[in-house]
C-alpha cells in the first residue's frame, strides 16, 4: 500500500498502559503515543480498574495518533487487548456494572476451589483447554452478575452484557453497534468449547453465564465495525482486527511458523507455542486458540508464570540495588552476574506467590538455597536472572509432550530482554537460537498485520515482509551441555519449595 489509506493504527490495550501504534504501508512504526492506567486493589486478592478509565485512555492515544498521521490516512484500527479481564455493562446506557475485574485478580478462588471439589476440573480442562484457575473470565463474569441485583435475570434477557476487553472496546468505539469478541479472546474465557471453537452449553451452565449477554465470536483478522459518534475520532473508520495481547506478539514475530517459540519476559512471562492440533492431555499446561487469520485456525500451547522479572526486581531491592538510576542498574544486571563463574550454588525459586505452569502451586512460597560465606551480591543477582531461564526452559519441556511441538528458535520480547547476558544464557540453556524482535512493540505489530491482511489479502510470502527485524542469540552447545546439570539442580530445589506446601503431618 503506499499514498492515501495506508496507515493502520493499533490499540496496545494493556494492564499499565494504553498505547496506539501507527504503522505505515511498509510495517514500520511510525508513531507511538501511551497513556498510564491505574490500578486498583480494594482488597487483599483483588485487582481492578475502571472501565471508563480504559475507554477514556485508549481514545485519548487513539486520536493522538489520527492526528499525528492525518485523518484522512487512516485505513483502519486493529486492537490487542489485555486478556482474560473481564467487565459488564448494561446494554441500554452502556455503564459498566462495577470496576473491570482484572486477570490478575483472585476474588474468585473459593468458587474455583469449589469446582475442583465437585470433581470438574478434568471436564473443564477437556472442553475449553484451560486448567481451572481465578485467572480465567468465566468466574469472574460469574461474580459480576452477583454483584448487581437481578443480575442473572437481566443478563438472561440479554440487558447485560459480558465480555474481555477487547468487546468493551469494540461497543465504545462503535457506539454500541457491534458486540463481538475474536477466538483469542473468547477461548480465554472457560466457556469456549475448542474443539467446535463456539460458546459451550455445559460451560455456560456451570459458571451460570447467560448466552444472551455474550458476544458474537469472529474471526481476528477481518471487519469488527466503524468507529462512530466519538468527538476526538472521526466516523467511519473500520476496525478490521481484535486478537489478545500474548496472542498477537506471537503473531508478530513469526506469524505462527510452527518451531518458532514465543516468551515474553516481563513482571511474569507468557510463553506460547503455535500448534496445529487443540490437544488438551497436558495438564500443566494451556490450550488455547492463537488466532482465526479469517482462513485458518491457529491453536496456541501455553505456560504462563507470574514472577520472572518481578523476581529481578525483589532481589535488586533485597541486595540494595534499588537505589541506583535506571540506566545504572540496568548496567549492574548486565556486569553483575558476568563478573562470577557461577552463583556458586545458590538456587533462587521465585514463588512470591504461587508458582505458575508447569508446577501450579497457589501456595508454594519462595526459597533461596545453596548459601556459602563466600556467597556475594553478584551470585544473588546472577542466581535471580537464571531463575527466569529454569522457568522458561520448565514449560519449554513440558510443551515437548505435545504431538505438534518443536522448537527451532525461541522469538523474546519484553524489558528484560534487553539484557544480553540473560539471553545469552538463555539460548545456551535452551540449546536452540533466541531471536529477540527489534521493536518492542510486538503486541501492536501483530494485531496491526492481521488488520493489513483483512484489508488487502496477501500471500505468506508477502505477508512475511512486514515481519520486524530480530537480534539473534546463538548457543555455544558445549555450555549448553554444562547447563544442563544446573538446570536439574534447579528442579531439585523446586521440589523443596513444593515439599514446603504439604500439610504437616500430625
Amino acid at each position: 500500500m503506499s499514498g492515501l489509506k495506508d496507515i493502520v493504527i493499533a490499540l496496545d490495550e494493556g494492564t499499565t498502559n494504553a498505547k496506539a501504534v501507527a504503522l505505515d504501508g511498509h510495517g514500520n512504526v511510525i508513531a507511538k503515543f501511551s497513556q498510564a492506567l491505574t490500578i486498583q486493589t480494594p482488597r487483599e486478592g483483588w485487582v481492578e480498574q475502571s472501565g471508563e478509565m480504559l475507554i477514556a485512555a485508549s481514545v485519548q492515544v487513539i486520536a493522538q495518533a489520527i492526528a499525528h498521521v492525518g485523518a484522512e490516512r487512516v485505513a483502519a484500527l486493529a486492537i490487542s487487548n489485555q486478556r482474560e479481564t473481564a467487565i459488564g455493562w448494561y446494554r441500554s446506557s452502556g455503564q459498566p456494572l462495577t470496576s473491570a475485574i482484572t486477570w490478575q485478580c483472585s476474588r474468585t478462588a473459593d468458587f474455583c476451589e469449589g469446582l475442583r471439589r465437585d470433581n470438574l476440573a478434568a471436564h473443564i480442562k477437556a472442553t475449553t483447554g484451560l486448567p481451572v484457575a481465578p485467572l480465567f473470565s468465566a468466574s469472574k463474569m460469574r461474580w459480576l452478575l452477583e454483584s448487581v441485583p437481578n443480575g442473572f435475570a437481566l443478563a438472561e434477557q440479554g440487558e447485560i452484557c459480558l465480555g474481555t476487553i477487547d468487546s468493551w472496546l469494540l461497543w465504545n468505539l462503535t457506539q454500541g453497534k457491534a458486540f463481538a469478541c475474536d477466538y483469542s479472546n473468547a477461548a480465554r474465557t472457560q466457556l469456549l468449547n475448542l474443539q467446535q471453537a463456539g460458546w459451550d452449553d455445559e460451560m455456560l451452565t456451570i459458571f451460570h453465564i447467560p448466552r444472551a449477554a455474550l458476544p458474537d465470536i469472529r474471526p481476528s483478522s477481518g471487519l469488527f465495525g466503524y468507529t462512530a459518534g466519538l468527538n476526538e475520532i472521526p466516523d467511519g473508520i473500520p476496525i478490521m482486527s481484535m486478537v489478545g495481547d500474548s496472542h498477537a506478539a506471537l503473531f508478530g514475530h513469526a506469524m505462527g511458523e510452527l518451531g518458532r517459540v514465543k516468551a515474553t519476559y516481563g513482571t511474569g512471562s507468557s510463553v506460547m507455542a503455535p500448534v496445529t492440533s487443540a490437544q488438551c492431555n497436558i495438564d500443566s499446561l494451556a490450550t488455547t486458540i492463537a488466532w482465526h487469520d479469517g482462513q485458518t485456525m491457529v491453536f496456541g500451547l501455553e505456560g504462563n508464570i507470574p514472577h520472572t522479572g518481578d523476581a529481578v526486581a525483589w532481589m535488586v531491592d533485597m541486595t540494595g540495588l534499588d537505589a541506583l538510576s535506571k540506566d545504572e542498574l540496568a548496567d549492574a544486571l548486565t556486569t553483575l552476574p558476568a563478573s562470577v563463574d557461577s552463583t556458586l550454588g545458590v538456587y533462587f525459586v521465585p514463588a512470591l506467590t504461587g508458582l505458575g505452569a508447569p508446577w501450579w502451586s497457589e501456595n508454594a512460597r519462595g526459597l533461596i538455597c545453596g548459601l556459602s560465606r563466600g556467597v556475594k551480591r553478584a551470585h544473588l543477582i546472577r542466581a535471580a536472572l537464571e531463575s527466569i531461564t529454569y522457568q522458561i526452559a520448565d514449560v519449554v519441556l513440558a510443551m515437548r509432550q505435545h504431538s505438534d511441538f518443536t522448537l527451532s528458535a525461541l522469538m523474546v520480547d519484553g524489558g528484560p530482554t534487553c539484557n544480553d547476558w540473560l539471553m545469552q544464557y538463555q539460548a545456551d540453556l535452551l540449546g536452540c537460537p533466541v531471536m529477540r524482535s527489534d521493536i518492542p512493540e510486538l503486541s501492536a505489530i501483530g494485531a496491526a498485520l492481521l488488520a493489513r491482511k483483512a484489508l488487502s489479502p496477501m500471500t505468506q510470502a508477502e505477508m512475511k515482509s512486514y515481519v520486524s527485524a530480530h537480534s539473534t542469540f546463538h548457543p555455544d552447545m558445549q555450555r549448553h551441555g554444562r547447563l544442563q546439570k544446573r538446570w536439574h539442580e534447579w528442579r531439585h530445589a523446586v521440589e523443596r519449595t513444593l515439599e514446603k506446601t504439604s500439610p504437616p503431618v500430625a
